[in-house]
């Protein structure tokens, strides 16, 4: 006897909901998850930012201003995914890219690595062509304690920012419009979106955006060559830390404490300009050897199991 067939869904079911299973559509997913986040980053802004400004008279240009506004990001993007992820995903947290065990220690560390082999070839290249001026050492002007607090706040303000912005664009964002569509999609979406994000950072242009989104698909190959998300975080660390303080450059039009200080006076359409050497063509090569590097890494240095696309987000 022949078994009856499925009712077709009707319209709202399939406008909604994923045709594969019980769940909203990853559309309605990442709305949800972005609605969520910018009401709690409103609600936890207020409460932290607003003491801050009247206390020191409305000036949110300085590096506490930014450190907190990266903690209400940590509270607002973190508290977001982690309840989307449990009740409109239907997925963990951990799923996401966060496996603890010895690789994830083994990543973290490779990307810091990686991250300073690129940043020190892009100071070196810039120098022997005669764009960047070594003009001293924090130290040399300033006290000692100044100088070990101002380099330790900047590595806890750029942990802080490779957390926020890779849980939200390497893990949410790319992996639910992976689940969308397909991992190509994903990584070429959440890198553009990844690009956009900073558009309104100080100096910056339509090509910086282009440069920080070729950035992001460098930190989308670290995730697919490994499945997790720890290689990509130490490389947004290390590219923040070693970019700023370490050796002297604007980080996306951020410029603060620096334990090396230079001068940079080349093309900008090479260097980057007040941006910083994302919105220049010196990031291409650096990018390029990046991504050598990570396939190094995960290929033969730390295989892993079956690629990220080859489950559902």
């Amino acid at each position: 006897m022949p078994t009856p067939a499925s009712p077709e869904p009707g319209f709202f079911a399939r406008l909604f909901l994923s045709p594969s299973e019980r769940r909203l559509r990853a559309f309605w997913r990442l709305a949800i998850q972005t609605f969520l986040m910018l009401g709690l980053m409103f609600c936890v802004g207020v409460a932290l930012m607003a003491p801050y400004l009247i206390l020191t008279g409305f000036e949110p240009a300085d590096l506490p201003f930014l450190a907190l506004s990266e903690v209400v990001e940590l509270a607002a993007i973190t508290v977001s995914i982690v309840l989307v992820r449990r009740f409109v995903d239907r997925r963990s947290f951990a799923s996401l890219g966060f496996r603890l065990d010895r690789r994830a220690a083994s990543d973290l560390a490779a990307g810091l690595g990686i991250a300073f082999t690129l940043m020190g070839l892009i100071y070196l290249l810039m120098s022997a062509l005669g764009w960047v001026r070594f003009e001293g050492f924090a130290w040399q002007t300033q006290p000692l304690p100044a100088v070990l607090g101002g380099g330790l706040g900047m590595l806890l303000l750029f942990v802080l920012t490779g957390w926020n912005e890779e849980l939200l664009s390497r893990g949410y964002h790319l992996q639910t419009i992976a689940s969308g569509t397909n991992l190509t999609w994903g990584v070429l979406l959440s890198s553009l979106l990844f690009g956009l994000l900073h558009l309104t950072n100080p100096g910056a242009t339509w090509i910086a955006v282009l440069g920080v989104a070729l950035a992001g698909l460098m930190l989308a190959y670290a995730y697919v060559r490994t499945g997790q998300l720890w290689l990509s975080i130490g490389l947004h660390i290390g590219w923040n830390f070693c970019e700023g303080p370490l050796f002297g450059f604007a980080v996306s039009g951020l410029d603060f404490f620096h334990l090396v200080h230079i001068a940079v006076h080349g093309p900008d359409a090479w260097t980057g300009g007040v941006f910083g050497p994302e919105a220049g063509l010196i990031v291409l090569p650096a990018l390029a050897i990046g991504i050598a590097l990570i396939f190094v890494y995960s290929r033969f240095v730390q295989p892993r199991g079956s690629p990220p696309g080859s489950s559902r987000p």
